[in-house]
């Protein structure tokens, strides 16, 4: 049987950003916090702008699939 997805909404820069997954354990949201962090900090200027537009996450296993508001496609990042 599958797991149900959760919400969770986390603060980023002044926005609200929901956050999609199957595994709500803290650890995980605090290690999405961390990267996307490090990536606004020290990421490619794409990864930034993606960043700046950000409207949703989903996470899968250990990626975060990254969904922008402006930018066409998605972003997948590795949170370990």
């Amino acid at each position: 049987m599958d797991k149900p997805v959760k919400k969770v909404i986390i603060e980023f820069h002044d926005n609200v950003i929901p956050v999609y997954c199957m595994d709500d354990r803290r650890g995980t949201i605090d290690a999405l916090k961390e990267v996307l962090e490090r990536k606004w900090k020290t990421g490619r200027q794409l990864v930034q702008r993606f960043l700046s537009h950000l409207d949703s996450v989903e996470i899968e296993g250990s990626e975060a699939i990254l969904y922008s508001k402006r930018e066409r496609g998605t972003l997948a990042l590795s949170l370990y």
